[in-house]
């Protein structure tokens, strides 16, 4: 059997199990312990906060982590963390992970964020329409724009650990790059080697949502053992480019045939041509095989060269938002809440506000899925959620006072709040887009961790 690493995730997203990184770390006898916290939502938030704090705007969980596994890498010279917790401000999130690593090198990993660069490429005439409906970018909205980050590969993340770093903290990158990283940096694999780094991509594709390849979400939850206790995927990556998914020994879960493929086919659109910065990879060619318990082999990965233009997310203000819940019982429930959520809007509008956008729900009588979960039965139970934005405050504050008022002007039934009184939100919109690869160069800075300084 051809040489193997070992790389555990033990985060899919920002606000994930905060226990299970550091379980991983300890019991899954790892070479990389990745962290993979960043989502178009996640980078919204992230620039919120960078707007109000210039020196934030990175995963704030992470340093506290560290603080956490510092025993462990103690009792674990070699083990390495690979994570994208930079957010929008890698350089500060060194800075603040800097006194958990005293005697260990950072890397960082920079040049995905675009922003300031968005203005000249448009003077340029550069297309940045819509990925998705091919829409030009208004001038106007860019101007709103908040962040934008380009999804960067696996090859910056290999050159930070060829310089010796053992912790890499990067910004926006693809987020199986995180596994592909160590693996071209660990098997010196040629950049148009694509069958393997295909593998490696695929094993990132698999343990990126964390638990979702180890019993999360599976459609046979209620078989499986222990979900509160539930253990995070390891990949073992050979230098072949197949690989073994796992996860610790005596943890809750379980690794199947049936959870790989779920989590092979999400996130996922041409599954011919799942794109990523450093390879394109035929999902359709590999195979599974069930090894023993918790054990799935991947084979048969192949890949093609990538394409010449790079994913770019683009978040920009969008006005505020604000949801107000209240539950209501006993007969004809869903008949009350869809009244009361329009005697809300109504009132809005009375006071001089035509909101933008606005949205009444009726959970528990079909709207989380609408037109397909019907029930059976007239339910006597609901949450009514209604749900605004508008680019005026005013406007969504007065919706937010609104709410109140249905307990006694409302319809009968309503039963209490399940919030309180809500407040305004910042909303944030989405625009992602292409630009051509060659606009964009990484940067790599390695340094110990004693001269990354506050």
């Amino acid at each position: 059997m051809s040489r193997s690493i070992r790389i555990g995730n033990g985060a899919g997203f920002w606000g994930d199990n905060l226990d299970a990184p550091v379980a991983l770390a300890r019991d899954g006898g790892l070479d990389y312990l990745t962290l993979e916290y960043l989502a178009e939502l996640t980078l919204a938030i992230l620039s919120h906060i960078r707007l109000k704090d210039p020196s934030a705007g990175y995963i704030n969980d992470f340093p506290e982590l560290l603080a956490r596994l510092q025993p462990i890498l103690a009792d674990q010279p070699n083990l390495k963390i690979v994570t994208n917790a930079g957010g929008l401000n890698p350089t500060s999130c060194a800075l603040r992970c800097s006194p958990f690593l005293s005697d260990s090198v950072i890397g960082v990993v920079t040049g995905d964020d675009v922003l300031s660069r968005i203005p000249d490429w448009l003077q340029q005439g550069v297309l940045l329409n819509h990925l998705e409906t091919g829409e030009p970018l208004p001038h106007e909205l860019a101007d709103r724009f908040m962040s934008a980050s380009v999804y960067l590969g696996g090859v910056p993340i290999a050159r930070a650990l060829s310089q010796g770093a053992r912790v890499v903290i990067t910004g926006r990158v693809a987020d199986a790059s995180l596994t592909l990283g160590p693996a071209l940096h660990e098997f010196a694999w040629s950049r148009d080697d694509f069958d393997r780094l295909a593998g490696a991509t695929v094993a990132g594709h698999v343990i990126e949502c964390g638990a979702q390849a180890t019993g999360g979400l599976w459609h046979h939850w209620d078989q499986l053992d222990d979900l509160a206790g539930i253990g995070y995927p390891i990949a073992e990556v050979l230098e072949s480019g197949n690989s073994i998914i796992t996860k610790s020994v005596g943890s809750g879960g379980t690794v199947e045939v049936g959870t790989i493929a779920e989590q092979l086919v999400y996130e996922i659109d041409d599954p011919t041509r799942y794109r990523t910065p450093d390879v394109d990879v035929d999902l359709t060619s590999l195979q599974l095989h069930q090894l023993g318990r918790d054990r799935v082999e991947i084979t048969d990965c192949r890949g093609v060269a990538p394409g010449d233009s790079l994913k770019v997310a683009c978040v920009y203000r969008d006005g505020f938002t604000a949801s107000g819940l209240v539950a209501v019982v006993g007969r004809n429930a869903e008949a009350k809440a869809r009244a009361a959520g329009q005697i809300v809007l109504d009132r809005v509008k009375r006071a001089g506000f035509d909101l933008a956008d606005a949205l009444v729900e009726c959970l528990g009588a079909g709207d989380v899925v609408p037109g397909l979960l019907r029930p059976e039965n007239p339910p006597r139970e609901v949450v009514l959620r209604v749900t605004v934005r508008d680019s005026r405050k005013a406007a969504v504050e007065r919706f937010c006072r609104e709410i109140a008022p249905l307990v006694t002007a409302g319809p009968p039934g309503i039963a209490g709040y399940a919030s309180g009184r809500p407040s305004p939100k910042p909303s944030f919109g989405y625009w992602p887009c292409l630009i051509p690869r060659t606009f964009i160069t990484p940067r790599v800075e390695v340094r110990p961790a004693s001269e990354w300084k506050l």
